[in-house]
């Protein structure tokens, strides 16, 4: 469908909720490094940013190798559903009303 001479309604879809979607989480990622970290906050930021393109570097290469082995992407998706759901469980166990660091 996304390599089609057109263009699907469920394409559309993908890409508006894609769209609004893929920078949901820099707000708050920004707002709780400036609360955890203070006035250091936004190095720590950049520092998660650099982090997380670096991770997805290795993830891609990682599913592009795991598909040259077993011939489909199928055990990359469970590594991903898995990081996800182990992410979705350090997430909870942030806390909340924390004071920025002293200086």
């Amino acid at each position: 469908m996304l390599l089609g001479s057109t263009v699907q309604p469920p394409i559309v879809i993908f890409v508006v909720i894609y769209g609004l979607d893929w920078v949901a989480t820099v707000p708050p990622t920004a707002a709780l490094c400036r609360e955890v970290f203070g006035s250091e906050g936004s190095v720590v930021y950049g520092w998660v940013f650099a982090s997380h393109q670096v991770g997805a570097s290795l993830a891609a290469i990682g599913a592009g190798l795991l598909r040259d082995s077993f011939g489909d992407y199928g055990i990359a998706w469970l590594a991903a559903a898995a990081l996800c759901a182990v992410a979705a469980v350090v997430s909870v166990g942030i806390a909340r009303g924390r004071r920025p660091l002293p200086a």
